[in-house]
């Protein structure tokens, strides 16, 4: 009877690790930072995407910043939680839906867009981290 318990809480352990283990790799690979909005507060976390560069016979060739194709944005504002990936474009990373498009080229002042039959661009500020 023992045995088994045992062989059971080994088996409960092995499977909460592969369960938390992803979770924990990815929270360890995201930063978040704050902008200010058109006078509203903008979140932008970054995150990790599925592109598992390590077996490619060539690299990757637009790595900026840290980035790569595959990676994503979570942007709060304005009540909108939006999860943008990366795009493929040349030079500083960004990302884009279709719909809004995101990008810290000068991370005093980002570029915050979006497309509504035209293209509606938002002044951002960066914020100082509050203590």
């Amino acid at each position: 009877m023992a045995k088994a318990i045992l062989k059971l809480l080994q088996s409960l352990m092995l499977v909460a690790l592969v369960i938390c283990s992803p979770l924990v790799a990815a929270a360890a690979n995201t930063t978040t930072n704050a902008w200010l909005c058109d006078g509203d507060p903008l979140t932008v976390t970054t995150t990790a995407g599925a592109v598992d560069i390590t077996g490619l016979p060539d690299t990757v060739p637009n790595i900026e910043a840290g980035t790569a194709p595959g990676d994503g944005v979570l942007i709060s504002w304005r009540g909108l939680q939006l999860q943008l990936p990366r795009t493929n474009n040349a030079g500083a990373p960004s990302y884009t839906d279709g719909r809004w498009w995101w990008r810290a080229a000068d991370p005093a002042h980002p570029e915050w867009k979006q497309r509504r039959g035209g293209i509606i661009s938002y002044d951002c500020t960066a914020t100082t981290p509050s203590s």
